[in-house]
């Protein structure tokens, strides 16, 4: 049985749009790259979940404004435990590209090792999976945001 899994994601851009992602290495599976983001924790909303994400993932304190987007996703965490994730993202815009990720759990210290800004044509062939898999769809349809 799939345990329900809440989460914020944040679509971080710079200002020539390139976004952030960090790389998971898991003993369990492929490398892949994914948003900034995680689970939401109890009593957190959506937006609280996306402003301590955001601060713990990139160390960036952003307001992460309103929701953009919204789907489901089955997966295995990392930590081996099958979920139906509500997704929940948050487009923010940043000029700083140093981050900061002293704010990682010991989990992320493991598994996110690297992290980069990819523009749109590398998000279109890059070799390794990147998450969400329509991501650069995503992307263009909150390009006003």
């Amino acid at each position: 049985m799939r345990l329900p899994r809440p989460a914020a994601r944040i679509l971080l851009t710079d200002p020539a749009g390139r976004v952030l992602l960090f790389r998971f290495t898991a003993n369990d599976r492929p490398p892949f790259w994914c948003t900034p983001g995680g689970a939401v924790d109890p009593g957190e909303s959506y937006e609280q979940a996306a402003a301590r994400e955001l601060i713990e993932e990139t160390g960036l304190a952003l307001d992460p404004g309103p929701q953009v987007a919204q789907r489901t996703a089955d997966f295995l965490t990392l930590e081996g435990v099958e979920v139906t994730a509500d997704e929940r993202y948050f487009r923010v815009t940043t000029d700083m590209v140093d981050i900061d990720t002293t704010g990682h759990t010991a989990l992320e210290r493991r598994v996110m090792r690297a992290w980069r800004w990819f523009d749109r044509a590398d998000l279109a062939d890059h070799p390794e999976t990147i998450y969400p898999h329509d991501l650069l769809a995503l992307l263009e349809a909150n390009d006003d945001q």
